[in-house]
C-alpha cells in the first residue's frame, strides 16, 4: 500500500472526544490533532491531550498536538430573543453603549468598542462569515448606523469583519495569554496564532511563549486582508513563523471569494519557498458534518490543495461536532492518496537557480535531487535532532518516503505535520557501533527496504547539535555498511 504524503489535521471536539472515536480517527489517518481554544475549557483540553497521546502511543502512531488560540474575533453581544431576521434595506445600529443582553431588531451592542473608530461612512461590514452584509451610513461617537445590503438571520455572538480588513484589534488577547500557559503545560507541538497582521504579532507570540516555557512551533493563521495585501507583508509574516495556515473562512470574508483560490496557491508556494510547513483549512469537507459522503466539489478542493503541495489539509467542525468524524478523515485520506498518483507530484522546480543559505539545507536538497534521479533508491533516512532537515527535504516534489530518525518525543511528533515525512524513534547514542548500519537495519526490520535496494542517509558529526547535518551517504542494503 502506498504511503499518503499529505497529512491530515483533525479538530477534536464533542463528537470526537471519546477513546473509541480518537482511536478510530488515528487509524483512519489523523496525523495532527487540533485543540480549538475557542471552545471548551482548560480541563477538557487537558483530558483530550492526555487521551490522544496515550492512545497514539498504544497504537504506535506519532500524532502531533496543535493548539489553536482564539484571537480577537470581533463579535456582537446578545439579543433579547437570541435571534433576529434582517431584510435588505433595513436600518441597523452597532452601539458600544447599548445593554449587552438587550439587542433587538434595530440595534445590538458590540464587544469591540474600537469598531466605531476603525470604520467610516461607506465601509461594508460582514457578519456571520459574510452571510449578512451592511454598509455604514453614519458614524457617531458611540455607534455605527448602517443599512442592510444582504439580509438574513443574525444571532448572539456572531463575528464581524470589515471588507478589506483594517480593524485594529491586537492579535493576542488576555485569554490567549492564559492559553499559551496551558499550551506550555500540555507540551503542545504546535500553537496557531489567530488573526496576526504582521511579523510583529508573531514576534510577540514567540516572546510570550518563551516567557511561559512553551516550546511549540508557531503557526501563523493567515486570515486578515492586511496579511496578503502585498508580497512583503506575506513574506514577513511567513518568515516570523514556523508554519502557516491558510485560514480560508475569515480570509475569504475580508478579500472576497473570487480572490481566495489564487491567494491560497500563493500562500502555499510562498511558505514552501521559505522552508515552512503549510496547512490548508476551513470547510474542506463541510457537507460531511451531516453526510457520510463528501461532495464532488469538496473532493476537488482537497485534491487541489494536495496537488499544490500543501503539507496538510484540515478538518474543523467535520470532526469536532459532525455526525461522521471518522468517515471524514477516511474520505480525506482517500482523496489525498488519489491526488498523489498524478505524475505532476514528482516534478520539482523548487529553489532552482537560487543559492542555499545553510549547510544542512544544502545536504537536504542534494539528497532529494539524488533521490529523484538515482534508480534503486527506496527511502531516505534523516538522522535529525530538530526535524529541520526532513522539513527542507519535504519541500521538494517527490514520491520518495522520508524517514525522520529522531531521539526526542517532541521531534517525533512534530514531523507528523510534514508532507511525506514519517517518524522512526531512534537514539544514535544507543547504537555505539555503526549508526548508519543500525538505521538501515531498522528499515529492513519494518519491511520498507530489502537487500539490493539503495538508501540515502543524512546525518551530522554530532547527534545532539541542532542544525548540524553535514553528511550524505548512499548505502546499498545488504552490502557492508560502516
Amino acid at each position: 500500500m502506498s504511503l499518503r504524503r499529505t497529512k491530515i489535521v483533525a479538530t477534536i471536539g464533542p463528537a470526537s472526544s471519546s477513546p473509541e472515536v480518537i482511536e478510530q480517527l488515528i487509524l483512519a489517518g489523523m496525523d495532527v490533532a487540533r485543540l480549538n481554544f475557542s471552545h471548551g475549557n482548560a480541563d477538557e483540553h487537558r483530558a483530550r491531550a492526555l487521551l490522544i497521546r496515550d492512545i497514539a502511543t498504544r497504537l504506535n502512531h506519532h500524532v502531533a498536538l496543535l493548539g489553536d488560540l482564539q484571537g480577537p474575533k470581533i463579535r456582537i453581544a446578545r439579543f433579547t430573543d437570541k435571534k433576529i431576521e434582517l431584510k435588505n434595506g433595513d436600518p441597523f445600529c452597532f452601539s458600544i453603549t447599548h445593554p449587552r443582553e438587550a439587542g433587538n431588531q434595530e440595534v445590538v451592542c458590540i464587544d469591540y468598542p474600537d469598531l466605531v473608530t476603525d470604520c467610516k461612512v461607506g465601509d461594508e461590514l460582514l457578519l456571520d462569515d459574510g452571510r449578512v452584509v451592511m454598509q455604514v451610513e453614519r458614524v457617531t461617537a458611540d455607534a455605527l448606523h448602517c443599512r442592510v445590503l444582504i439580509g438574513g438571520p443574525l444571532s448572539d455572538h456572531k463575528g464581524i469583519n470589515r471588507r478589506g480588513g483594517g480593524l485594529t484589534a491586537p492579535a493576542l488577547t488576555e485569554k490567549d495569554k492564559q492559553d499559551i500557559r496551558l499550551a506550555a503545560e500540555l507540551d503542545l507541538d504546535y500553537l496557531a496564532v489567530s488573526f496576526p497582521r504582521d511579523a510583529a504579532d508573531m514576534h510577540l507570540a514567540r516572546r510570550l511563549c518563551q516567557e511561559a516555557g512553551c516550546d511549540a512551533w508557531l503557526v501563523a493563521k493567515i486570515e486578515r486582508a492586511e496579511a496578503v495585501m502585498n508580497d512583503d507583508a506575506l513574506d514577513g509574516l511567513i518568515s516570523a513563523s514556523d508554519a502557516v495556515m491558510v485560514a480560508r473562512g475569515d480570509l475569504a470574508v475580508e478579500i472576497g471569494d473570487a480572490e481566495l483560490v489564487g491567494i491560497q496557491k500563493k500562500i502555499i508556494a510562498a511558505a514552501r519557498k521559505q522552508n515552512k510547513a503549510v496547512i490548508t483549512a476551513t470547510q474542506m469537507m463541510e457537507s460531511m458534518i451531516h453526510s457520510p459522503m463528501p461532495t464532488r466539489a469538496e473532493v476537488s478542493d482537497v485534491a487541489n490543495a494536495a496537488l499544490d503541495y500543501t503539507d496538510a489539509v484540515m478538518l474543523s467542525a467535520e470532526t469536532a461536532a459532525g455526525e461522521y468524524p471518522v468517515q471524514a478523515v477516511a474520505a480525506m485520506a482517500r482523496v489525498c492518496l488519489g491526488a498523489e498518483k498524478n505524475p505532476i507530484m514528482r516534478r520539482s522546480n523548487h529553489r532552482i537557480g537560487q543559492q542555499f543559505e545553510r549547510w544542512d539545507e544544502s545536504i537536504a536538497l542534494a539528497a532529494m535531487y539524488t533521490a529523484n534521479h538515482f534508480p534503486g533508491i527506496k527511502a531516505i533516512i534523516a538522522l535529525t535532532e530538530s526535524g529541520y532537515t526532513p522539513l527542507v527535504m519535504s519541500r521538494i516534489r517527490s514520491s520518495m518516503p522520508i524517514y525522520a530518525f529522531a531521539p526526542s518525543r517532541q521531534t517525533q511528533a512534530r514531523v507528523a505535520l510534514f508532507r511525506g515525512v514519517y517518524t522512526v524513534p531512534f537514539d544514535p547514542s544507543q547504537h555505539p557501533g555503526s549508526v548508519s548500519k543500525s538505521a538501515v537495519e531498522e528499515l529492513v526490520k519494518r519491511g520498507i527496504v530489502e537487500e539490493g535496494d539503495w538508501v540515502i542517509l543524512t546525518k551530522g558529526d554530532s547527534y545532539h547539535m541542532i542544525g548540524g547535518t553535514n553528511t550524505m551517504k548512499l548505502l546499498h542494503v545488504g552490502h557492508i555498511i560502516s
